[in-house]
């Protein structure tokens, strides 16, 4: 029996696999809302076999969307349409479906990557950025300003809130994003943290409005669904958090009550180099598990499905995330079940491409 096809259960989450579709940006969200491209992008991996699927990083205020194409649950008419998309995505498939929880800090007011990435003028539709230090996160992209404890108390009720509307959404988990330099990584790393007062200094201290946004978003957000956290694993930045800090960060999060981490990685500052190879995040991940008893998924090029298989069945994680190449074949799960011999339905209008129908010599995830 296949491991990564086994069932998980997270809290009273049943999920029929470990394979998860990875939160990927659509930059095509029309003023925060859905539009028609993600319901032609997430339907299409919603019958792909997966066992769940998290939307991309949605923005909990105007000025956290990195650009203007960035989805975002700050008003109600926001979540009214997530919450079609999510019906209808229901609809579709039994695969889960969970949403991502984010704000972009000095990585907001951006161009989309596909016009250069770099941060929008006033003339552009630029828009004022904040962080926890006036620290730039690099050339060609301005400089934040430096929040206050009011501007600190707005932003963590903002997550409570768009929590709250997440409820109504009727997604099945809800993720914090705390990684890739966005505004609660960039309070956990020193690297863009420069405070002196009780935000600043000490990882402790680091922690504080991390923790405090937890908080905010486990009271609004129902105790039997999980709750979970996306972390990068270091920062591969020298002054930056090391895996030490991170298991820190990890224990800190269980005592508030989250379910799972997502271990990753992403850019800090501008320039950071990360040693990129398939699995490369694995051995991160099979400590966490190891060393703080919470449920793990793990990314990073796991596209070769012997791979995903392996570190699931030597519990080096609870599962996996497929980013890249589930937008490269939305199928992937699919292809994987059969070479891994695992028994996964397809949806009835493809049964006609299932294995029993299936002529001639078998196909691999690699051609």
């Amino acid at each position: 029996m296949s491991a990564l096809f086994s069932p998980l259960q997270l809290k009273s989450l049943s999920l029929a696999n470990r394979v998860f579709v990875a939160p990927m940006c659509q930059y095509s969200g029309i003023d925060g809302g859905v539009s028609d491209w993600h319901y032609q992008h997430l339907g299409s991996l919603a019958v792909g076999g997966a066992g769940a699927m998290t939307v991309e990083a949605t923005a909990v205020t105007p000025e956290g969307r990195i650009t203007h194409g960035c989805l975002g649950l700050y008003d109600d008419k926001q979540a009214v349409g997530l919450a079609v998309l999510v019906a209808y995505l229901h609809r579709l498939s039994p695969i889960k479906v969970g949403l991502q929880l984010n704000h972009a800090g000095r990585k907001a007011s951006c161009h989309k990557p596909g016009r250069g990435g770099d941060g929008l003028a006033a003339a552009d539709g630029g828009w004022g950025i904040v962080a926890p230090s006036p620290v730039a996160f690099g050339t060609n992209r301005a400089t934040p300003a430096e929040l206050d404890e009011a501007g600190l108390a707005r932003i963590a009720a903002a997550f409570g809130d768009a929590a709250r509307r997440a409820k109504r959404t009727g997604v099945d988990y809800l993720e914090l994003h705390m990684a890739h330099g966005y505004l609660l990584h960039s309070f956990l790393s020193p690297v863009s943290n420069r405070r002196s007062d009780g935000y600043g200094g000490s990882l402790l201290n680091r922690l504080r409005f991390p923790l405090e946004v937890v908080a905010r978003v486990r009271a609004a957000w129902p105790e039997h669904k999980p709750l979970g956290v996306r972390l990068n694993c270091r920062d591969w930045h020298e002054g930056g958090l090391e895996f030490e800090d991170t298991l820190a960060v990890c224990d800190a999060l269980k005592r508030c009550g989250v379910d799972f981490v997502c271990m990753s990685a992403g850019a800090v500052a501008e320039g950071v180099k990360i040693p990129a190879a398939p699995g490369y995040l694995v051995d991160y991940a099979a400590q966490v598990k190891a060393l703080t008893g919470l449920a793990t998924r793990v990314v990073g090029l796991l596209d070769d499905c012997a791979l995903a298989e392996d570190v699931v069945a030597s519990a080096k994680a609870d599962c996996v995330a497929i980013g890249r190449a589930m937008l490269f074949d939305p199928r992937w799960a699919l292809k994987a079940a059969r070479q891994l011999g695992a028994d996964l339905p397809f949806p009835d209008p493809y049964m006609l491409c299932g294995p029993q129908y299936w002529a001639g010599p078998s196909f691999s995830l690699r051609k």
